[in-house]
This record gives C-alpha cells, sequence and structure tokens, in this order.
C-alpha cells in the first residue's frame, strides 16, 4: 500500500520527467525550428533556466520528503539504508542541474561572446545536453522506482529496501 507521501513523490517525479522531456525534446527544437538561430538560442536559453529553477525546486522537495519517509520507515524497525535508491536518484539529478545551470552555462554564454573558455561553444553545448539528458534518464528511473515502490502496512517491520 502506498502512503500519501510516496504517491506525492511518485507523482512529482513523473511531472518533473514529463518537464524535462517537453522542454528538451519539444520546446527547445521547436523554436529552432521556426525562429532564426541566434533568437532561438536565446529562448531556448531562457527555457533551460527557466527548468533549472523549477527542478531545483522540485528536487529539494523530493529530497525532503523522501528522507523523512525512509527516517520514518527506519523508526518503525525497518533495517533500511538512511540513503535510498530513490534519494540517490534525487541528488544525483540535483548535481547535474546545479552543474549545468551554474558551472556549464556560464561558460557557454562565454564562449558563444567570443571570450576564451576551455573548451569550445560546441563542445560545451554538447557535454551540456549529455548531462542535461542524462539527469532526464535519472529522473525517469526515479519516478519508476517511486511509481513501483510500496510502503509496508503499519506495525509491520520489513527488510524490504526502498
Amino acid at each position: 500500500m502506498k502512503s500519501p507521501t510516496l504517491r506525492f513523490e511518485s507523482w512529482l517525479a513523473g511531472l518533473w520527467a514529463g518537464i524535462i522531456v517537453g522542454v528538451g525534446a519539444v520546446s527547445a527544437p521547436s523554436l529552432f525550428a521556426v525562429l532564426e538561430r541566434a533568437q532561438a538560442g536565446t529562448g531556448a536559453g531562457r527555457i533551460f533556466a527557466v527548468e533549472a529553477l523549477v527542478s531545483l525546486a522540485i528536487a529539494v522537495v523530493l529530497f525532503v520528503l523522501e528522507r523523512g519517509r525512509v527516517r520514518d520507515r527506519i523508526e518503525k524497525g525497518e533495517k533500511l539504508s538512511a540513503m535510498s535508491g530513490p534519494l540517490l536518484l534525487v541528488l544525483a539529478a540535483l548535481f547535474l542541474t546545479v552543474f549545468g545551470h551554474f558551472a556549464l552555462t556560464p561558460m557557454i554564454q562565454s564562449a558563444k561572446a567570443g571570450q576564451p573558455t576551455p573548451l569550445s561553444f560546441g563542445a560545451l553545448h554538447g557535454i551540456s545536453a549529455a548531462l542535461f539528458w542524462l539527469k532526464g534518464l535519472l529522473v525517469m528511473l526515479l519516478a519508476w522506482r517511486l511509481n513501483a515502490a510500496q510502503d509496508p502496512p503499519a506495525g509491520l517491520a520489513s527488510v524490504a529496501q526502498a
């Protein structure tokens, strides 16, 4: 049986995965299909910046909820690690969001402006895209795992892991 917290976590992870796919596979490519390259790049940059902030917020909420859910299960006597699989997936996706938005994006903007950067614009853009889709895969895996997870019945200790 799923607790309301687990159901909400599952729903939120699915929403997050949908946002990532919507931005990366629909919104950004659509801009490049109908606008000049420079305008499309500016628009896509703004969309990815908003996605990063939304991802930060969702990751923090999921981290707090999952950490609390696992802590409650441990306090009920279950033999679980405090670092559940879903929690590790949230942290990995959070890291990729922070790294992409606060480290790679400024370097991409510098390279685009013609300033010296460690890598070319194309290389930075490729790394950024690869990490974005890796984040998407991690979030889809998170949604799948949370959807399949079951909290044990109240009062029964279990050795199954989340």
